[in-house]
C-alpha cells in the first residue's frame, strides 16, 4: 500500500515533468555517468513508454562509439528479463507493456543497465511499476558478474524514501536532467 502511494505521486511529479521537458534534455550527464565505467562493453538501455525519460540518444552515440547495447524483453510474469542486441538501425517490434524491442538480435548479458524508474531516493532505492522486472533481472546478472544499474529519470521524481523490500535491487547511480548521483551500496 505504501508503495502504491509514492508511485502515484511520482507518476504525477514525472507526468509534468515530461510535459514540461519532454525529450529536450540534455544527455550529456547520461553518457559521462555511463563513461565513467570505462571497462563496461554492453549495456542494456530501454525505450521509453509513457512518460519515461529517453535514454535513446544517449544510445545511439554510445553505439556510435563502439559500446554493444541491448534492450530488455519481458518472457513472462515472475521471470527476469532478457536482453536483445539493438543498433540504430534495428528493426523493431511492438512487445510487452508497449515497449518497442529489437525483432532480431543476439541474447547478450549486459554489464550496465540503464534503468528507467517511477520514484527514487538518495540511498539508491528505486521504485517501478510493481512486476519485478528489473529486479529479478539484477539480481539474476549479479550472481554472475558485478552488474551496475544506472537509474535515470527526471530530478522530481525523487523522494524522500522508497518504500523497500528484501528483493529490491539498489541502484549505483542515478542521472537526472540535473545531475549524476553516486550511492556507496
Amino acid at each position: 500500500m505504501e508503495k502504491e502511494i509514492v508511485r502515484q505521486g511520482a507518476l504525477l511529479a514525472r507526468k509534468k515533468a515530461h510535459e514540461s521537458k519532454g525529450d529536450d534534455i540534455d544527455i550529456s550527464l547520461l553518457i559521462d555517468a555511463v563513461f565513467s565505467f570505462s571497462k563496461v562493453e554492453i549495456i542494456s538501455g530501454y525505450m521509453p513508454i509513457k512518460t519515461e525519460i529517453s535514454p535513446l540518444e544517449a544510445m545511439k552515440k554510445l553505439a556510435y562509439c563502439g559500446k554493444r547495447l541491448c534492450l530488455p524483453v519481458v518472457q513472462s510474469a515472475g521471470k527476469p528479463l532478457f536482453f536483445k542486441e539493438w543498433t540504430p538501425v534495428s528493426s523493431m517490434v511492438r512487445g510487452a507493456f508497449g515497449a518497442q524491442i529489437p525483432e532480431n538480435g543476439l541474447v547478450l548479458n549486459p554489464e550496465l543497465l540503464i534503468v528507467p524508474l517511477v520514484a527514487f531516493d538518495r540511498n539508491g532505492a528505486r521504485l517501478g511499476y510493481g512486476g519485478g522486472f528489473y529486479d529479478r533481472s539484477l539480481d539474476q546478472l549479479r550472481r554472475q558478474k558485478r552488474t551496475i544499474a544506472v537509474g535515470f529519470a527526471y530530478s522530481s521524481q525523487e523522494v524522500e524514501k522508497v518504500p523497500i523490500e528484501r528483493t529490491d535491487q539498489q541502484l549505483d547511480m542515478v542521472v537526472t536532467e540535473n545531475e549524476i548521483i553516486h550511492f556507496n551500496n
